[in-house]
């Protein structure tokens, strides 16, 4: 026998756990501006480097730097300021709801709300959205009625998805916003699948896509990337790196050997590392890379570097996995925060005018809220068995009609 080393698995584990200095010395932040930006349709065997480097634009003083500087108006700008200060004061609402035991479920989007703001503003009405249950502000910045959100949570008689989807888990086909699925490792392969439809029939609409950065280590992600590659599928695939899945931090899905956009490399797509928290980044990535898949240029991999600051759902306690005071630290800062300061910079906005509009916001919040609660809350009103029968074929099978004269509908 030789004399040789024994072996030893390597187990990953945060660099910090409850009770500890929260520490995000691993993350690199390049200066604001320093990463290059290609043109559109540039091969990927030519953005190498781009995995490794990070989208920024925003930098500490709040002002817009750099090539991918999307110069976007004042208006839009306060567009995008809106629609994420609504999703925070929703989240709020109903997060407190759910404490009062009026509903099951819920999920908040806490300092990730310009993940879905700034894309749905990028993307055309009729491009088809595959999003996580943290992407709701996609909905926000399209102006979906909050009451049609509030009786889906609620389960009650006018859930527009007649019970038929867990609290948070929307369906707005009219929105360009696809049924939302708990199995985030679907919603890649479904998008591909549809992007792919797109281009079959020369129609000129394309999909985004996004998981959570646990989701790359499961099969349906590598099987969406190859499907992705070999058909240039026109479509945008999102991987919202927010540090933890669930419990279990990054490094469990592989991010200490690497950084998740460099996933892409392997299928020859090129990837974009962004600075989630920066509204402006977010948008011209998501610019960059509509433009490419409208192109015939095909996919693109985007790694959205983020934080989730709240727990995973109301049935989790992030305390007991990591520092709890680890959100006041993470380096990239609040993208609400962040574009307000812009906005004040430009001479665009003012902290009176920032506090008016929590205010109106908060109003229409409270008004949505009441109005679901005075149909019903979870167990007070719910849709009618009925609706159990309906819309499950096009023309509806024969046992389904005798199951449904058996109940007595």
């Amino acid at each position: 026998m030789k004399n040789r080393q024994p072996l030893s698995l390597h187990i990953p584990t945060p660099s910090t756990r409850p009770g500890d200095r929260p520490d995000f010395s691993h993350i690199a932040i390049p200066p604001a501006g320093s990463t290059r930006q290609p043109d559109v349709l540039t091969p990927g065997c030519e953005m190498r480097d781009m995995p490794f480097g990070l989208v920024r634009v925003l930098d500490e003083a709040g002002d817009a730097v750099g090539p991918w500087n999307p110069r976007l108006d004042p208006e839009t700008l306060q567009r995008g300021l809106r629609a994420m200060m609504l999703t925070r004061n929703f989240d709020s609402r109903m997060f407190q709801a759910h404490r009062q035991g009026k509903t099951s479920f819920y999920m908040t989007s806490t300092g990730e709300e310009a993940l879905g703001a700034a894309p749905s503003m990028v993307l055309e009405p009729d491009d088809m959205c595959f999003p996580t249950y943290r992407i709701v502000s996609y909905l926000m910045a399209r102006d979906y009625p909050l009451l049609d959100m509030v009786n889906q949570i609620y389960s009650n008689a006018d859930d527009p998805l007649k019970g038929r989807q867990l609290p948070v888990l929307y369906s707005a086909r009219k929105y360009g916003f696809y049924s939302l699925s708990g199995n985030l490792g679907t919603r890649f392969a479904h998008a591909v699948g549809w992007a792919m439809a797109s281009a079959y029939k020369n129609d000129s609409k394309i999909a985004i896509a996004y998981i959570g950065e646990g989701t790359t280590a499961e099969g349906d992600f590598h099987e969406a990337l190859t499907f992705a590659n070999v058909f240039r599928a026109p479509v945008i695939l999102c991987i919202t790196n927010n540090q933890w899945a669930i419990s279990s931090f990054q490094g469990i899905a592989g991010g200490e050997a690497t950084t998740f956009a460099a996933r892409a490399l392997g299928y020859g797509l090129p990837g974009l590392r962004v600075d989630g928290n920066d509204f402006l980044a977010v948008h011209a990535a998501t610019q960059w890379a509509a433009e490419r898949a409208r192109s015939n240029g095909g996919a693109t991999v985007i790694e959205f570097v983020t934080y989730r600051a709240g727990g995973h759902s109301t049935s989790d306690d992030p305390t007991r996995y990591r520092p709890a005071d680890e959100a006041a630290h993470w380096p990239l800062g609040d993208p609400i925060e962040r574009l307000k300061q812009h906005l004040i910079g430009l001479g665009e906005w003012s902290e009176e005018r920032h506090q008016a509009l929590d205010a109106e916001l908060k109003q229409a919040v409270r008004t949505a809220a009441k109005q679901g609660e005075a149909i019903g809350t979870l167990g007070q009103s719910k849709p009618s068995p009925a609706e159990m029968f309906t819309d499950v074929y096009k023309t509806p099978d024969w046992r389904i009609l005798e199951q449904r004269q058996e109940l007595g509908y």
